[in-house]
């Protein structure tokens, strides 16, 4: 049997980043069926791959920004009579549509359910859906690193999955649930040792959760020796605990760079109506200026153009990444599929536009403001992220990183803005070029 396992083209291009869910997938392959002959396609990084693809079953893993190019995927393949099986966020959100462009399709998560995909295929009994269960992660293998070709920089490596906080606009607790499972420790170690490159990221939804610390504080411990750098996602209120000042020394001593932080929204009416602000605490700035202190660089990202936002916040965006010597990470506000946020903006959507449009960069929803049209909210993101993202900006605060993290932080910070630069500029031309032919189509209508 021959495998392909894909992961659909990101909406603004490719970046430095090794796909997880490829040779992790991959591996609870190879455990289940050895014999199993495995293609991992990033379709950022090898777009020309399909024309040539052979094999028997493809698993295309989709987000809902990469839906759209996930089903049109999913289309080639199958007029060649190779079956298609679903999985991943979207997938799990809405079954029934996935499955209109594929064979099968897995709800939730992977392991407890893939075994059987693929003994039923073999059989030649697969079924439409699989549901899986959230087990405990005591028992994951290691990743097949180096399975995946062309050179990606950067491997992700997960510890635990859920959340239990309550952000209406996010789809880890649905998808993942409200309980914390944490992967054992040393298992956490053997994975990073398998990593190829002296540089990783953390995915966890959280690398430390208040109540935790001390798990978080023996996790980056027994990370210390291994001599890799890393980078990863981290909620604010776990630094302002009594335990907070430990942990955050003993993250950097094990090769922590970066915490990229949801800052999620500007202004404190708008956290408090995505529920946000039970991760967050009562004092963000504070909560930043202590992670500096403790010689680690942030990233923030945050949510512009929601209903409770305003016109200001676009430029309060930019005054807050001077003042904190950060670096932003911006979005137009998305209510995802199977969120709490979707299920309150429901008759505010714009119904007409696909998932094709839900990359962070579009409006998607009527403002109680008039003048916060769609074309408005749209033009003031791009030119607020350009602004945030100028290079005069991205240097400029190389040297306002903790000099702890020299020179690996330096670097980067400039690595990981540079991509997504260059990715904001392509989508704004092309939203220019959307926005003249919609303008030249009404002009010749009138």
């Amino acid at each position: 049997m021959k495998l392909a396992i894909i992961f659909p083209p990101l909406p603004f291009g490719w970046a430095p980043i090794a796909p997880p869910i490829l040779e992790y997938l991959a591996a609870l392959t190879h455990r289940e069926d050895p014999s199993i002959e495995i293609r991992l396609i990033s379709a950022s990084a090898t777009p020309d791959a399909f024309e040539t693809l052979e094999c028997d079953m493809a698993a295309i893993s989709i987000l809902t920004p990469t839906a759209v190019p996930g089903y049109r995927i999913a289309e080639k393949l199958r007029a060649r009579g190779i079956t298609i099986v679903f999985g991943g966020i979207h997938a799990t959100a809405l079954p029934e549509e996935a499955k209109q462009y594929g064979d099968a399709v897995v709800i939730g998560e992977a392991e407890s359910a893939w075994p059987q995909v693929l003994r039923d295929f073999s059989a030649g009994t697969l079924q439409p859906f699989y549901h899986g269960e959230r087990i405990l992660l005591d028992d994951l293998p290691v990743p097949l690193y180096g399975m995946l070709p062309g050179k990606e920089q950067f491997r992700i490596v997960n510890t635990s999955r859920g959340c239990p906080y309550n952000c209406t606009f996010c789809s880890v607790k649905p998808f993942m649930g409200g309980d914390i499972r944490f992967r054992p420790i040393d298992h956490v170690v053997r994975d990073v040792a398998a990593i190829p490159e002296k540089m990783y990221i953390n995915g966890d939804e959280n690398i430390w959760w208040q109540g935790f610390e001390q798990r978080a504080i023996d996790m980056f411990t027994a990370l210390k020796g291994s001599g890799k750098k890393w980078m990863g996602f981290g909620s604010l209120r776990p630094v302002m605990t009594p335990a907070g000042s430990r942990m955050l020394n003993a993250a950097r001593e094990s090769g922590m760079l970066t915490v990229w932080v949801g800052w999620d929204a500007i202004s404190d009416d708008a956290l408090t109506s995505y529920k946000a602000d039970g991760k967050t605490g009562v004092d963000r700035e504070r909560a930043i200026k202590t992670l500096r202190d403790h010689g680690i660089d942030v990233s923030l990202f945050y949510m512009l153009g929601g209903r409770n936002d305003s016109l200001d916040d676009f430029k309060r965006s930019v005054e807050l990444a001077d003042r904190l010597g950060v670096s932003m990470h911006p979005s137009l506000l998305v209510p995802y599929p199977g969120t709490e946020l979707r299920r309150q903006y429901d008759s505010y959507l714009y119904k007409e536009l696909g998932w094709e449009y839900y990359t962070g960069a579009y409006a998607l929803f009527e403002h109680p403001d008039p003048a916060m049209t769609p074309e408005k909210r749209e033009e003031l993101f791009y030119e607020s992220s350009l602004e945030i993202l100028s290079l005069r900006r991205i240097f400029s605060h190389m040297f306002k990183i903790p000099f702890q993290g020299f020179p690996h932080a330096h670097i980067l910070s400039v690595m990981s803005q540079i991509p997504v630069r260059t990715g904001m500029k392509i989508a704004y031309e092309k939203w220019k070029r959307e926005k003249s032919i919609v303008r030249e189509k009404q002009y010749k209508a009138n």
